[in-house]
């Protein structure tokens, strides 16, 4: 048992998405609700903020430079150095009330994300996606409720994606080639009292780090047996997400929020909506880049 430690006491609304950018060795991470990028560089402690100007799911490095985001209104490319932001492509257009959510790309340089209700209120309102090098957008699960983690394997066999209200971690097979996913089937469920699965990485052994929401840590899990190997406590209830960083890709970065918290709930969680960090002993893989 291992505990995280406070690296920025942000109090985000809602921090979720950290990924390691490689290209300047720095942490990219969000605030959903607050509609705020972050750029935080460990070698100086400084987090710069960039103002997105809707709600912003996830984000990931772009093969040509700069970002792509999945914000409120679709898939978008991003450009930090000149703050631009360019939708490209919007495929619920027709669901208003619904948001982009967690996302990741997968070997391929394939662009995936989910989508969730605004309200949170019918799980089956959402869906995942699929962004093309070439801009074409497929779906390619329906009726999701809170769409959120998702890996692949190092043998680019097979998919985990995380639906959060069914508290279990999915697992699919993956072609590579195509990019198509079928066969679905459990490969983890959560323990009672453990909170929900919110966001995931995978590390170097193909083993699976779960970000527990409403359970106070991160929990690495064997997908194959479905056991949990080990838990890191967090000083925060509402864990969103995680990501291997640094050097050797052994410091996991822990993101968490505090919306929803009040009154007691909150004095006990001073520190909620804050980044934190706690060193591992396996090393994790490096992001995928979107490649188009």
């Amino acid at each position: 048992m291992s505990e995280a430690t406070l690296l920025l006491d942000v109090q985000a609304t809602l921090g979720e998405g950290p990924i390691w950018d490689t290209r300047d060795n720095v942490l990219w991470w969000i605030d959903i609700n607050e509609c705020r990028l972050h750029r935080f560089d460990p070698s100086t402690g400084n987090n710069e903020t960039f103002d997105i100007g809707q709600r912003i799911g996830t984000v990931v490095p772009r093969a040509s430079g700069g970002l792509m985001l999945a914000v409120q209104h679709g898939f978008a490319a991003y450009e930090p150095a000149t703050r631009k932001l360019e939708i490209v492509a919007d495929p619920e257009a027709h669901l208003p009330q619904n948001r982009f959510n967690d996302g990741k790309c997968d070997p391929a340089g394939r662009f995936w994300a989910g989508t969730l209700e605004l309200v949170e209120e019918n799980m089956k309102a959402g869906s995942l996606y699929c962004l093309y090098p070439d801009g074409r957008v497929e779906r390619r699960v329906p009726d999701v409720g809170i769409s959120n983690g998702i890996v692949w394997t190092s043998d680019k066999k097979t998919m985990y994606f995380i639906d959060s209200p069914t508290r279990r971690v999915d697992a699919f097979d993956y072609d590579h080639e195509t990019g198509e996913i079928s066969n679905r089937r459990t490969a983890i469920t959560l323990p009672e009292g453990m909170g929900y699965p919110d966001g995931m990485s995978i590390d170097s052994e193909d083993k699976l780090w779960v970000a527990l929401w409403a359970g106070w840590g991160v929990a690495r899990f064997d997908p194959i047996s479905g056991k949990l190997l080990e838990k890191i406590d967090v000083q925060a209830s509402q864990v969103t997400a995680c990501a291997f960083g640094g050097p050797e890709l052994k410091d996991l970065y822990i993101t968490t929020a505090r919306r929803d918290l009040e009154g007691e709930a909150l004095k006990n969680q001073p520190h909620a909506g804050g980044l934190f960090h706690c060193r591992v002993n396996v090393a994790g893989v490096p992001s995928n880049a979107y490649s188009g």
